[in-house]
């Protein structure tokens, strides 16, 4: 909102500074600052409102220290980190972006989604909270939306070299960074994505169809909407399955949405994508400021949830958190790098995955189930080795963060 503001002051009013808000910097800058502002001071109001509903947490005995003192602490926290992402991006972003708009109706659709889970919990007295399959079905839903809207709104696309450009587009002239040759580059639709480790850096989903005979649009879009739907689903799970100790998925969100705020920006930079040889995306610029909204309402939230935690942020933000991060790799084109970026996300997915399935097994070939980690996720394994939870967090941190400089080195690694 601010955005149109001040560019009909600087326009009409020619009111000095005014043109600040033109730079997506700038922007980026003031929706960190005001997520901060949000999630710290508006964030212990609702801590104390929380606390005065009687909004606690009911604490599984899992045998793991210090989990009973947990018992009571205010859930629900999700709802400081949406607000410190929706209030900053509505005021900076400009909201006729697409892409924009679409993070905007995940934040809302698995923050809707999350708070229906909680609510359940807290008010019902279900300790098992919304159905699993109808948290699915929210999720491919969710997941649909993105897929169709990628693959058929006229302003998403990339621009790409093209032998015959046609007269109706916006086409330019390009030299190869690496070969010095000159070729033809407009903006049009596109079945490509980022690939890491792999020649340009570019998958086509249409092209790997085409060598089994399947040439058509439809066949195509299958293909994407099975990925995009099972990339949001396994993340925003990831995300639910991340959040057990304090800390850890928020701190762990925050250092993906730093690179997602990298990624967005040289992909939505004609010279840096350029330079990089990577795909570049017109308008996609524009979620750097929703990424620096992200972050700081991760930041923000993290001074209340870092051990030990005052607020639980609970499914209203893991749930957000994951479907957030999912759907901002889909549209920079960056969703093959997630098992990468997201990789703290993935091991924890995994080791519950592998846990349950040698259970399973062991139970059916021996008569009673095996474990492979004391417990499941993996972060609890460690627990159960007798690990404090700062010192998990922290090595969790650590992790991610060298996941996060390989997501970025692998731009340039081909």
């Amino acid at each position: 909102m601010l955005y149109y503001l001040f560019t009909w002051l600087q326009e009409n009013m020619h009111i000095p500074g005014a043109g600040l808000f033109q730079y997506i910097s700038f922007r980026t800058a003031m929706a960190v600052i005001v997520s901060l502002i949000i999630t710290t001071v508006f964030g212990g109001r609702l801590i104390r409102a929380l606390h005065n509903k009687q909004v606690g947490e009911t604490i599984r005995d899992l045998g793991l220290d210090g989990e009973k003192q947990k018992a009571g602490t205010p859930t629900m926290g999700g709802l400081i980190i949406i607000a410190g992402i929706l209030i900053p991006t509505l005021l900076f972003a400009k909201l006729d972006n697409i892409y924009v708009i679409i993070l905007i109706i995940t934040t809302v659709w698995m923050g809707a989604i999350g708070f229906l889970d909680d609510y359940i919990k807290v008010f019902k007295k279900n300790k098992e909270g919304l159905a699993g399959r109808f948290k699915v079905i929210g999720q491919i839903g969710l997941g649909t939306l993105i897929a169709i809207t990628m693959y058929f709104h006229p302003d998403i696309v990339a621009r790409q070299q093209v032998q015959n450009p046609t007269s109706t587009k916006a086409v330019q002239i390009m030299t190869d960074t690496q070969t010095g040759e000159r070729y033809y580059a407009e903006n049009v639709k596109s079945t490509k994505t980022n690939i890491p480790f792999y020649k340009n850096n570019e998958f086509d989903y249409a092209k790997v169809l085409s060598m089994f005979g399947l040439n058509s649009s439809l066949a195509t879009f299958i293909v994407f909407l099975i990925v995009v739907v099972f990339i949001v689903t396994a993340v925003s799970n990831g995300a639910n399955i991340t959040d057990g100790i304090d800390g850890l998925a928020t701190g762990t969100s925050a250092i993906i949405g730093i690179t997602l705020a990298i990624l967005a920006y040289v992909s939505g930079n004609v010279i840096f994508s350029d330079y990089l040889n990577i795909m570049y995306i017109p308008n996609s610029g524009e979620l750097v400021i929703f990424a620096g909204a992200f972050v700081g309402a991760c930041t923000g939230f993290l001074w209340y949830n870092a051990f030990p935690a005052q607020v639980f942020m609970g499914d209203t933000g893991s749930l957000a958190i994951g479907g957030i991060i999912a759907a901002f790799a889909i549209l920079i084109r960056k969703e093959l790098l997630i098992p990468i970026l997201c990789g703290v996300f993935l091991i924890e997915n995994v080791s519950v995955i592998l846990q349950v399935s040698y259970f399973k097994y062991t139970k059916k070939k021996y008569g009673e189930g095996r474990r492979i980690f004391l417990m499941s996720p993996v972060h609890h394994h460690y627990q159960k080795k007798g690990y404090h939870e700062s010192k998990i967090v922290m090595r969790f941190f650590i992790v991610s963060i060298i996941l996060a400089i390989l997501t970025i080195v692998t731009l340039k690694v081909r």
